[in-house]
């Protein structure tokens, strides 16, 4: 079993999703519904996916959430773009938020790569 609270990817993630909330505050309120639970469930996902296949009973299987995680950070990227589209925040405000998803997407990558090779081993 995995302690998932000292991966290096989970501790970036939840920083990541703590960022996320303090951000969507500062969305309009009538987006509550709208881009701001989409936004906040998105960033929570990789978090959780993350947590649950470290628990998972294999290689395999931690893989496939991270893999969800993987995808989750996608959806996150594709509201920021819209939130950038519909001017509710500027590319400038938001790239350090695409920053650090081009980080964590880097370090699951690699999580599942070094995984797949232990695998094969």
């Amino acid at each position: 079993m995995r302690k998932f609270e000292k991966l290096d990817i989970y501790k970036k993630a939840l920083k990541f999703t703590a960022a996320i909330y303090e951000f969507s505050k500062k969305l309009p309120n009538d987006e509550k519904y709208g881009l701001i639970s989409q936004l906040r469930r998105a960033s929570t996902s990789i978090v959780l996916n993350i947590a649950e296949g470290s628990g998972s009973g294999s290689d395999m299987e931690f893989s496939r959430f991270l893999r969800i995680a993987m995808r989750s950070t996608y959806e996150v990227r594709a509201i920021i773009d819209l939130i950038i589209s519909l001017k509710l925040a500027s590319g400038e405000d938001m790239a350090i938020f695409r920053e650090e998803l081009d980080e964590i997407s880097a370090m699951i990558f690699s999580l599942v790569k070094k995984l797949r090779k232990k695998s094969d081993s």
